[in-house]
């Protein structure tokens, strides 16, 4: 995952916001993954409007020099499919 790279939630993932973040589930493997803050829930929701990592993150208020520990968070998102690279 890199902050150049361009990502959308998995188009068979629904977001169920949450008090403590939100809960996305992916009805094609039937994972169940839980954001564990508004503001990982925050950029997830900007991806697919932002033309990179960087600009959801920018988006969602958070400063570049946090960025690394979203997009860990991503980058483990992206693992269980529930966000997709897209196409350059």
């Amino acid at each position: 995952m890199t902050p150049e790279s361009a990502w959308n939630l998995h188009p068979q993932v629904s977001v169920r916001p949450e008090p403590f973040g939100a809960l996305l589930y992916h009805f094609g493997t039937r994972k169940l993954s839980f954001l564990k803050d508004r503001t990982l829930l925050a950029i997830v929701e900007a991806l697919t409007d932002a033309p990179d990592v960087r600009t959801a993150c920018e988006r969602a208020g958070v400063p570049e020099r946090e960025q690394a520990r979203y997009l860990h968070a991503l980058d483990t998102l992206a693992a269980s499919a529930m966000i997709t690279e897209r196409a350059a």
